[in-house]
Order: C-alpha cells, then sequence, then structure tokens
C-alpha cells in the first residue's frame, strides 16, 4: 500500500511550481490534465487498498475488487458528468457573473459532499464537472463579463489553496518520524517512482504512437513535472493506526519533500536545458519543438511554446 499512497500528483502542488518555470499553456495543461486525473485515479486505487487491508485479503475477491473500483471511478466520472450539466444549465440560464461564481462554487462544495455520501470518487467526479464547465459551460453559457471574473476567482482560489497546501506540508514536520532508515527508503521510493512515471508515459506513447504529438521534450518534462504534494500527506495521515503508520506517513513525507526540492527546483533548469539543445540542433526527429520568448519580468525568463518543427526554427 505504500506506494500507491505517495504516487498521486498533486495538481496544486504542480500548478504552485510551473507557474514559476513559464511553460507554455499546452504544455501546463497536458501537465495540470494528467495531474488530474491521475489524482483521481490514486483516490480511487488507496480506497480500494483500504477497504481489502480492513477487511482481509481472504474475504475480497477479485469481483468485489472490481466492482468496488468501478462503482468509485465509474461513479465519480458519472456524477461529474451530472453536475457538470446542471451547472452548465444553470450558468446558461442567467446573465450575472456573482451568481454564475456562487454556481461554481456549489457544485464544487456540494458535488464533493453528494459524492462523498454516495460512495463515489469526488475527485473524479470534480475533474469531470471541472471539464466541462470550462469548456463547454465557458464557450457557451458565459459572457465575456463572466468568463474573466470566474477565470480571476478560481485562479485567486487556487494561490490560496497552494500557499495552504505549502503550510500544511511544512507543519507534517512535526509529525513526521526521520529516522535514517526511513530516509533511504524514501529516497529509493522516489527515484522508483520517477522512473515508473518515465516507463508509464513513453511507452503508451510509443505504442499508440502519439510520441510525435506529443514530442520527446513534452514527455520529458511530464516525468519531472509529476510533482507530490499535500494529496500524498493526506492519504498517509488517514491511515487508521497501525505499527505500520509511522513508516509510511515518515517516507511518503520524503518523497513529496523529494519531489517539491529536488523535481521543483530542478525542472526550469531541465527546460532551459532541452531549449538549449533545440538551439544547438539536437533531437530534432520530433515534429513537436519548443519556441523561447522572454517575459518582462523582474527576473526575465523563458516560456515555451509547442510548435511544428518546420515553422520553430525560423522563429527561435
Amino acid at each position: 500500500m505504500n506506494k500507491n499512497e505517495h504516487s498521486p500528483t498533486d495538481p496544486i502542488a504542480v500548478m504552485g511550481i510551473l507557474k514559476k518555470a513559464n511553460l507554455s499553456k499546452s504544455i501546463e495543461t497536458n501537465i495540470m490534465g494528467e495531474s488530474l486525473f491521475n489524482d483521481g485515479i490514486g483516490v480511487v486505487i488507496f480506497a480500494t487498498l483500504l477497504q481489502i487491508s480492513a477487511v482481509g485479503i481472504e474475504n475480497f475477491g477479485a469481483g468485489s475488487i472490481a466492482v468496488l473500483f468501478i462503482e468509485e471511478a465509474v461513479g465519480g466520472v458519472l456524477a461529474g458528468l451530472v453536475i457538470g450539466f446542471i451547472g452548465y444549465r444553470l450558468m446558461k440560464s442567467i446573465d450575472h457573473f456573482q451568481t454564475e461564481i456562487l454556481i461554481s462554487l456549489a457544485m464544487v462544495m456540494g458535488g464533493y459532499s453528494l459524492c462523498y455520501y454516495v460512495h463515489v470518487s469526488g475527485p473524479l467526479a470534480m475533474v469531470v464537472a471541472g471539464i466541462m464547465t470550462g469548456n463547454r459551460g465557458k464557450a457557451l453559457a458565459m459572457s465575456d463579463v463572466t468568463r474573466d471574473y470566474l477565470g480571476k476567482f478560481w485562479e485567486v482560489t487556487d494561490e490560496i489553496l497552494n500557499a495552504v497546501l505549502f503550510l500544511l506540508i511544512g507543519l507534517e514536520i512535526v509529525v513526521a518520524n526521520f529516522r535514517p532508515g526511513y530516509l533511504v527508503v524514501g529516497l529509493l521510493a522516489a527515484i522508483v517512482i520517477v522512473a515508473a512515471r518515465f516507463v508509464s508515459l513513453f511507452v503508451p506513447a510509443f505504442l499508440f504512437r502519439i510520441k510525435r504529438k506529443l514530442g520527446i521534450r513534452t514527455l520529458t518534462i511530464m516525468t519531472w513535472g509529476g510533482f507530490r504534494g499535500g494529496i500524498s500527506v493526506a492519504l498517509a495521515l488517514s491511515l487508521p493506526a497501525s505499527r505500520y503508520k509511522d513508516i509510511i506517513v515518515s517516507v511518503t513525507f520524503i518523497v513529496v519533500l523529494f519531489s517539491i526540492l529536488v523535481q521543483g527546483f530542478t525542472i526550469e533548469k531541465l527546460i532551459a536545458r532541452l531549449r538549449g539543445e533545440l538551439l544547438l540542433g539536437f533531437d530534432r526527429s520530433s515534429s513537436s519543438e519548443f519556441i523561447g520568448h522572454q517575459t518582462s519580468n523582474s527576473s526575465s525568463r523563458s516560456c515555451f511554446k509547442w510548435t511544428s518543427e518546420t515553422s520553430g526554427l525560423g522563429r527561435l
């Protein structure tokens, strides 16, 4: 159960760190979307394994596991479709940005609570409802004014949650038990997780022939940009008391620290290096390439954008 507890990527941690790296919107969307679904599925798997450990594997057959997983995962997706559709219809029926912001907030708060009571995956439901609102809802149910205010509202909310998340991670140092053995296990687990993420991204990309569409550089950034955060720590802390909980919480916390400190502080250097390789003409087998442009921040940093190889080189 240890590995599944700290394997979900954390969307808030991902966005908080990637914004500082100034990635292009397309790459940021790929990583964020993958992170959200990975988060939802990770929580579903965690809940399934937790129930198996509670009743015993001998009392929980393959059929029961499949039913529980389908109930959580498929039920979460269906609940998200219903919540998203209701929110879409309500927003389309009015043109008042204050009310529409409250509707979006009610979808999150009320929808998640509903999922909890009907025993389906709340994270998956919110992902699906959010996709519906952010695509069909924005295009057909909102005015320009509503789109502007709604985007700003959730952007501020995201920043607040991001700040709270890192504050809580810092406070977890109080409960973490950092023994030398736990530290070694945690570091090894972090490396294994990055390697597993590499395989889980590159193998399907080659098998389904989407490598050329995404590009080697996007897959590389998605591999190293799979940060772990508060969700992983929260899942570990939610375990019932046992003789294994101490090591699970400690190892999970070490994995999260490795993700934020090592991966988080090096992702920008990785992006810069990949762009440097493009400028030197290396690795041109992919049909997608970087385009860099400078931002006018206090510390001017590189932003990156994907485009076809034929037009990309001429615009660098």
